[in-house]
């Protein structure tokens, strides 16, 4: 279904003023002091202990704010069902579903490249915003399994033509894409930047022991993406809660695999660098997961003002139906309000919401005027398009309009 900026779902209130400055050092000065009554900004002695919370409650008003005019998705066309999976592990496809929710998911072929993907979500949610290649000032690639360990993104600017674009790749696995937004309002707010990609791209597939029945029926390749743009006035981020928690660490992982001393290693020394595959103790995600959920998603909620009866959808990162349902219903949210695409893609990281978000746009479920949540499980946003978005990732939170 074709999708235009005009029927897009967006816009909004929110902000703070600021000092009236003369044109050329106003980026800077909003930048470096923008303050109002719902924020603090305290430090202990010695540094040690600092806390900063800064609120954008749906009061305030900036100066500048974002606005998300776009959105686009791109998956590879290789799929892999739990049939499939039960030729690879002792495995079946109810056993799977039951569990998880997902039916299949899809993975990068010979020839494909995460980049090219990423690239046609991208130029979807440009066509969708009405905004040419060339006048894209920022591309935030969110992964954790580029083509390039130098990173991708600048392929990715080639690739779409955005010649004027500065681009860089952000790695905070499924959380990679709520901080990615983050990071673009606040580029925005700034001034410093006008139109800016924010991509979600991972294939997990390359890091997934597929005879490991604990890991290989969960994960899938994906991209998805969002463009955000400035507007005078209004901001559609309504606010935000973010945390992280690096003691988890050893309930979810992929460890460079090599040792030290490389040069010296008579065996070794010529060797590819590599990484393990995916490690994961299942249970100790799931608790973590269903526990963060709802608490930092209340959080952004409280930061911008809204209740739960006033959101439309959550758009959870789609790891586990099983721990969206649990979100849902310690939030007393309805399943029918909960966009879920696991069953054809399982879990693709850091592309998760963008995909679920993007499908749901073009399906017709989100609407302009709808109020949308999204989590990446331990972060979480609020935004509004003419109605009110609100996504969460995995160890942050945040709130907006669009």
């Amino acid at each position: 279904m074709p999708v235009s900026a005009a029927n897009f779902p967006g816009s909004s209130h929110c902000s703070s003023h600021a000092q009236a400055l003369p044109q050329h050092c106003q980026p800077l000065q909003q930048r470096a002091y923008r303050r109002n009554s719902h924020n603090t900004h305290t430090k202990s002695s010695g540094n040690r202990n600092r806390q900063i919370k800064v609120s954008c409650a749906a009061g305030q008003r900036w100066d500048t704010g974002c606005k998300l005019v776009g959105c686009g998705s791109s998956v590879p066309e290789a799929v892999l069902s739990n049939k499939d999976l039960e030729q690879l592990v002792e495995t079946d496809d109810d056993w799977i579903a039951s569990r998880t929710g997902i039916r299949r998911r899809h993975i990068l072929g010979k020839h494909e490249t995460l980049s090219d993907h990423a690239a046609k979500a991208s130029q979807q949610a440009l066509d969708m915003a009405g905004i040419h290649a060339e006048d894209v000032d920022l591309i935030i690639l969110a992964t954790s399994s580029p083509d390039d360990l130098f990173g991708s993104a600048c392929r990715v600017q080639s690739i779409l033509g955005a010649k004027n674009a500065t681009a860089f790749d952000l790695t905070a696995a499924c959380s990679g894409f709520v901080i990615g937004l983050i990071s673009a309002a606040s580029y925005i707010r700034t001034g410093l930047y006008r139109n800016i990609i924010v991509i979600g791209a991972d294939a997990l597939s390359r890091y997934t022991d597929w005879r490991d029945r604990s890991t290989c029926i969960l994960f899938g390749d994906g991209t998805g993406a969002m463009v955000l743009t400035a507007q005078q006035g209004q901001c559609s981020l309504l606010g935000l809660d973010a945390h992280s928690d690096g003691g988890g660490q050893k309930h979810l992982n992929c460890y460079f695999s090599q040792e030290g001393l490389k040069p010296l290693n008579s065996t070794g020394a010529s060797a590819e660098g590599s990484f393990t595959n995916i490690a994961m103790s299942g249970q100790d995600v799931f608790r973590f997961a269903v526990r963060a959920v709802p608490s930092t998603l209340q959080a952004a909620m409280k930061d911008a003002g809204v209740t739960t009866e006033q959101l439309d959808w959550l758009v959870l990162h789609q790891a586990n139906q099983r721990i969206l349902d649990a979100a849902a219903q310690r939030l007393s949210i309805p399943s029918d309000r909960v966009v879920s695409n696991l069953e054809e893609y399982g879990n693709t990281s850091a592309a998760s919401i963008p995909l679920a978000f993007d499908e749901a746009v073009r399906g017709g479920k989100i609407k302009s005027g709808d109020t949308v949540s999204a989590f990446r499980c331990y972060a979480s946003i609020l935004t509004h398009q003419e109605q009110t978005h609100l996504w969460q990732a995995h160890a942050q939170g945040v709130q907006s309009k669009l």
